[in-house]
């Protein structure tokens, strides 16, 4: 093999490479199906609400089919971050964990006169969001937790790559209406750092899926609350939320409140520790700790419970 036929294949294997073109594929499978499907269903007489459960499955589905082959080619591998065992096991607790946070968030809101319900609306209506929801949640974990935070997490270790994750995260919510600086720092803390850790401690993206669905979902779906900023859709509550911005997040929504960052800090905080003790943590390159095992297989969610109670 000459050397510039191994520089360019440490090129084409080294993180960077692999997190930008990671990207492109994913990003170009999620846009070009949207498209397609969309424009398929189009030429249907199905009503809105069944096209948007259909589109939602359908993207799902295809992006992660289309994340599993492109990097089991690529980097040679059983994709286990996406491996069905683990999801009986991590997508309930998942799911608890991203409602109860939520609703933490929302009960200080109305504990400070903030919260109140205008009217409670069917929740038959709630499932175009149910599967909408699931679809972005799939897409934005495994884009954020999948690629750039896997991958940067064998050369920076898991501290820094999780900060650098969350630090990209959170910027790009800026993007979004009513969005300042303090609301994506509230974003990267909430979401970055929060769904970060529960990578590193189940090591597959179902249980930072599900909490990242539900909390999205608890927030507009059934409290009726503005998410980072977007429009509001269907809800099972119409409701009000008013008061300091610092509590009820202003326009951008909950997300921007000082209670969010708060629960979803300690949240993380508390999956950190327990990956510290059940040694899931990773060195950087540079340093001279050995890298640990991070997969236990023998992970189940009452150990998250029996660990948190040691500490």
């Amino acid at each position: 093999m000459t050397t510039h036929t191994t520089t360019v294949t440490r090129l084409l294997h080294s993180p960077l490479t692999r997190i930008v073109l990671g990207l492109i594929v994913c990003i170009a499978i999620n846009v070009g199906f949207q498209l397609l499907i969309t424009k398929a269903l189009d030429h249907t007489a199905i009503s809105h609400p069944i096209k948007s459960i259909i589109k939602g499955l359908m993207v799902s589905f295809l992006f992660i089919y289309g994340y599993t082959k492109f990097y089991s080619f690529y980097e040679k591998r059983e994709i286990t971050e996406f491996s069905s065992k683990k999801i009986a096991r991590y997508i309930p607790i998942g799911l608890l964990l991203g409602a109860v946070l939520q609703g933490l968030t929302i009960a200080v809101i109305w504990l400070n006169n903030g919260f109140h319900v205008v009217s409670v609306n069917p929740w038959t209506s709630l499932w175009p969001l149910v599967f909408s929801g699931a679809a972005i949640a799939i897409i934005e974990e495994t884009l954020f937790r999948g690629i750039i935070f896997r991958i940067s997490e064998e050369k920076l270790g898991t501290y820094l790559a999780l900060a650098l994750s969350a630090l990209i995260f959170g910027a790009l919510h800026l993007l979004n209406a009513h969005s300042t600086i303090a609301s994506a720092l509230a974003v990267a803390i909430e979401g970055g750092l929060l769904l970060g850790a529960a990578f590193v401690y189940s090591r597959n993206l179902w249980f930072p899926i599900a909490i990242h669905f539900a909390w999205n979902f608890t927030q507009t779906g059934i409290f009726g609350a503005v998410t980072s900023g977007n429009a509001l859709h269907v809800s099972l509550l119409t409701s009000t939320i008013s008061g300091n911005p610092l509590i009820s997040g202003g326009a951008f929504g909950p997300e921007g409140s000082v209670q969010a960052m708060f629960f979803c800090s300690a949240a993380a905080i508390l999956l950190l520790i327990i990956c510290h003790k059940q040694h899931k943590i990773i060195a950087p390159y540079w340093s001279k700790t050995k890298r640990v095992s991070a997969i236990n297989p023998s992970d189940t969610a009452v150990s998250v419970l029996i660990s948190a109670a040691k500490i």
